[in-house]
């Protein structure tokens, strides 16, 4: 079913209106490089802005692993899933929760994978729910990938999102469907429908 378009910048992420400055992805990349970021600095760089990342709770935990064995027993050759890691976008570097990357491991020694890259991008969601709803599914659609799950802890459901509009003023996905516990998910790679999950299984 379409979906409302939410607004460019949620109501959750007020910008100062002091004279602040938005960081580019070569900035970011750059400040990680230099050891002003770390790994053990909580953000994420999310449309130029360092945002802090939740932390995840034992629900989330669990969520995140079971989603990612499902998916690992049902992608083909050729594919692989990965965990919390970096995805680069032309304005931001989310680290989803879980998503399914084109290639091998090896492909990406020199790169974090970008959107192109990208079959599948998972958000678990919890005390997130806001955030991946609005910002984060809006820099999704802007890349262009194709599929967004939003699996919803509260709602004990999962949202799955397609068909992206890509660069546009208000980036979303033109469809959503909503799938409850009883129902099963379908899983596509590009056009092949390579099976599906019961929605049950993936959540905690």
């Amino acid at each position: 079913m379409a979906i409302d378009t939410p607004a460019r910048m949620p109501a959750t992420f007020k910008v100062p209106v002091e004279p602040i400055w938005q960081l580019r992805i070569e900035q970011y990349h750059q400040m990680i490089r230099t050891g002003i970021l770390t790994d053990d600095d909580p953000v994420e760089l999310l449309e130029g802005w360092l945002v802090t990342k939740m932390p995840k709770n034992p629900s989330h935990r669990l969520t995140t692993q079971l989603t990612c064995e499902a998916l690992s027993g049902l992608i083909p050759a050729g594919y692989y899933v990965d965990d919390q890691e970096p995805l680069t976008t032309d304005e931001s570097e989310p680290e989803p929760d879980v998503m399914i990357v084109r290639g091998h491991r090896r492909d990406y020694r020199d790169r974090h994978p970008g959107p192109a890259d990208i079959a599948l991008v998972v958000e678990v969601s919890d005390t997130t729910l806001q955030r991946d709803r609005t910002l984060k599914k809006q820099i999704y659609a802007r890349g262009g990938i194709p599929i967004y799950w939003m699996i919803n802890l509260p709602e004990q459901q999962i949202e799955c999102y397609t068909d992206p509009s890509g660069p546009a003023e208000q980036p979303d996905y033109q469809q959503r469907r909503d799938y409850p516990p009883a129902e099963h998910i379908p899983m596509y790679i590009g056009e092949q429908r390579i099976g599906e999950l019961a929605v049950v299984d993936l959540l905690p």
